[in-house]
């Protein structure tokens, strides 16, 4: 029996980016495929920055369906949430041809839902509800298609560890050593569930020093800066006006009709995928972060 391929494909964070080694980045997929039977599978990370749901479909799934992997991780979402150009539909749309293309080839998928960038960078409520609603409803699609293609799916949104400051790089909104380590002991202990061949987990410990606080400032006001920068500069405007809309309801009380609109508009999302033709997969695991 040959040993397990591994293919990750998402964004930075699968990229590693708050996990740094050398001259690059390591991060919770590379740290998981060490451990992945004993060191001697296959590991391939398709995943980079800035990476959105149409860049996994397009650029990152043909590459991946080539190496015909045993198991693929799927860990995309963010980065379209903080686009002007955000549509519930094209990301429910894409990922659904994503996980069906790996079911189809009898790939197990892994999934996770992450938290919204509005909470983690401490953005005030008017600024961070909008994009909360918009990663509440990428959650909603990971976890209604993760059980439609039997995917293996790792609960990563909420929980104590969200809070945790040391899960967290300089930056909030990737993981730390440890926090990308937490990841990967979770993604391990979900894997071996399902009976994929596995090998030691990794240490929870980091391996690195943890980064001075003058490093981390000095990272975040250079580097860190530019990525956020780049990644939501031409949601600003919108986010503006979302954040003025925000305000208007809150004002009347009418809140929560901003909450029922995007609930429809993912729900509709999901009842527009085209029906499932029955194809191989177990039943999805979950894990509560």
């Amino acid at each position: 029996m040959r040993p397990a391929r591994f293919v990750a494909l998402g964004d930075s964070l699968t990229e590693g980016v708050g996990d740094p080694t050398g001259n690059g980045w390591r991060g919770w997929a590379a740290l998981l495929a060490g451990g992945l039977a004993d060191h001697r599978g296959d590991f391939t990370n398709l995943a980079f920055s800035g990476a959105q749901t149409r860049d996994v479909l397009e650029r990152q799934l043909p590459a991946a369906l080539d190496l015909r992997p045993d198991v693929a991780s799927v860990v995309v979402g963010v980065n379209d949430t903080l686009r002007a150009t955000f549509d519930i539909h094209a990301v429910a749309a894409r990922l659904d041809r994503v996980y069906s293309a790996f079911a189809e080839q009898g790939t197990l998928l892994l999934t996770v839902c992450l938290p919204d960038p509005g909470t983690m960078l401490g953005l005030p409520a008017a600024l961070a509800n909008p994009l909360a609603r918009r990663q509440r409803a990428v959650n909603t699609v990971v976890h209604a298609l993760s059980e439609r293609y039997g995917a293996v799916h790792l609960h990563a949104c909420d929980g104590a560890w969200t809070m945790d400051r040391a899960m967290w790089s300089a930056d909030r909104l990737h993981p730390s050593e440890r926090g990308h380590r937490q990841l990967a002991l979770r993604s391990h202990a979900l894997l071996t569930k399902v009976g994929v061949r596995m090998g030691h987990a990794p240490s929870a410990e980091p391996e690195f020093a943890v980064p001075t606080r003058r490093a981390s400032v000095w990272w975040l006001a250079t580097a860190g800066t530019a990525w956020v920068v780049r990644r939501c500069g031409d949601l600003l405007p919108q986010l503006l006006r979302l954040a003025t809309d925000e305000l208007r309801h809150r004002a009347r009380g009418t809140s929560k009709r901003l909450d029922l609109s995007a609930s429809q508009a993912c729900a509709a999302a999901l009842a527009s995928l085209p029906p499932l033709s029955a194809m191989p997969g177990a039943p999805a695991e979950a894990e509560a972060a």
